[in-house]
């Protein structure tokens, strides 16, 4: 088994909790929001020099400079999940989708609510960007952030200056 090591980020939408294993990054976690997940776990270990590109990626998105993230992901779900995931990672930077568009995308037309459930399940949000994905009447819905952490994101990559201010 791999050790899982872990950092913290001070990100300019509040504190990130980083995990992974040398191999690839596979938790990015909230400090605010629904997942109050943001736990280490007892075997874990600290050491920031596994996320330096991590943190360097996360920094330049938040700057405005990145659109698309280029790290080693250590995804853990079912094929489904990973499908969605992976779907995620296709929507481009300052566009979104609805959880329809993405159900048809993975060829499950009908599977609107089990698209919705792995995108909650998003280990990796912001570098898997599921806050790309709103409800079918165009609404912010469901993130595990939390609806504003949700609604700045897009204004971040819609190049709306508020992100930071508010």
């Amino acid at each position: 088994m791999n050790q899982i090591y872990y950092s913290r980020f001070e990100s300019p939408i509040g504190p990130l909790l980083l995990a992974g294993s040398r191999n690839g990054l596979q938790l990015v976690s909230f400090a605010a929001g629904n997942r109050t997940s943001n736990r280490v776990d007892p075997e874990w270990r600290l050491d920031n020099s596994v996320f330096v590109e991590v943190v360097d990626q996360l920094q330049s998105y938040f700057a405005g400079k990145r659109k698309n993230f280029d790290l080693a992901l250590v995804l853990e779900g079912t094929d489904f999940q990973r499908r969605v995931w992976t779907a995620l990672r296709k929507i481009p930077y300052g566009e979104t989708i609805s959880y329809k568009e993405l159900a048809e995308i993975i060829g499950s037309p009908k599977a609107v609510r089990a698209v919705g459930a792995a995108n909650g399940a998003n280990p990796i949000p912001i570098i898997i960007p599921c806050h790309r994905v709103i409800g079918n009447d165009g609404s912010l819905t469901g993130f595990g952030g939390g609806l504003q952490l949700k609604k700045q994101l897009l204004e971040l990559e819609s190049r709306q200056p508020r992100l930071i201010s508010e």
